[in-house]
């Protein structure tokens, strides 16, 4: 059997791969074009971030989403966790399957289903839709993919250590907070970047759980969209992939830089 890649799989890598980042590539690069003609180039030019950052109804939606993605993201992650830890830690309790039933259900329901509920439920209780009821309908749906990443985290998780904490006198709560907590902290990260970007995306539940002055810049954008594709569309794309880009690679420094020193924390506890 001969080692390394054949030229079909590097073939398949390098189509999947264009076909994946080449029109966010090109969105990027059209974003600085002169013209206001999207598909032809016309020179180099800053010109549509200038008329973005003068368009109030996309920097309003910009900072709703903002907004509704960070609350969106916190909570979920608060709860994403707690689920993972009563799944994981808590064995065959009464109304498990239920429970465990209710957290992953948005993972396989579609979009529709799932706004429409919401939009039920809020009309049903007398909600005013509006910020908080987008930011209740992202949580519902983001909890799952927090509670699936942590879990996969908490499944391997070594006991003993929090056995010896407990064994020299330590609280449960302070257990948890001083040696649970720095573990599972990559995988809660990612939860929470999943989460963030998740809720930085969504159009579908937005547009059905949505109300007056809470419009998102998913739903901005689609909107101007169907009227045509304008130069401060690719110009607000560009700038929501910089941020996402951004909180990627700072999450990934934060995480790998910790995990280096719970690793250099073990030798030295393994060498004491």
């Amino acid at each position: 059997m001969r080692k390394g890649l054949s030229w079909f799989n590097v073939t398949s890598i390098v189509l999947g791969f264009t076909f994946l980042y080449l029109p966010i590539l090109l969105l990027v690069i059209y974003s600085f074009n002169a013209s206001r003609m999207v598909t032809v180039w016309a020179g180099f030019s800053t010109h549509w971030y200038v008329q973005l950052f003068q368009n109030q109804q996309l920097l309003d939606a910009a900072w709703v989403t903002l907004r509704v993605a960070f609350i969106t993201a916190s909570v979920a992650t608060v709860l994403g966790t707690l689920g993972a830890i009563a799944l994981t830690r808590y064995g065959r309790f009464y109304g498990r399957t239920l429970f465990s039933g209710m957290i992953y259900a948005p993972l396989v329901m579609p979009e529709v289903i799932t706004g429409l509920s919401l939009l039920l439920l809020f009309v049903a209780v007398d909600i005013d839709r509006g910020f908080w009821t987008i930011t209740l309908a992202h949580i519902t749906f983001t909890m799952c993919f927090v509670s699936v990443v942590v879990q996969s985290r908490l499944v391997t998780f070594d006991r003993s250590l929090e056995e010896a904490a407990l064994d020299l006198g330590c609280t449960p709560f302070k257990t948890f907070f001083v040696i649970t907590l720095p573990i599972i902290l990559p995988a809660v990260v990612s939860g929470w970047m999943l989460a963030f970007t998740l809720s930085l995306d969504d159009l579908v539940i937005a547009s059905f759980t949505t109300g007056p002055g809470a419009t998102t810049l998913p739903m901005r954008i689609y909107s101007q969209v169907r009227l045509g594709v304008t130069p401060e569309i690719n110009a607000a794309c560009t700038i929501l992939i910089a941020i996402v880009t951004v909180v990627v690679i700072v999450a990934s420094v934060m995480t790998k830089r910790q995990e280096m020193e719970r690793q250099k924390a073990e030798r030295l506890a393994a060498a004491g």
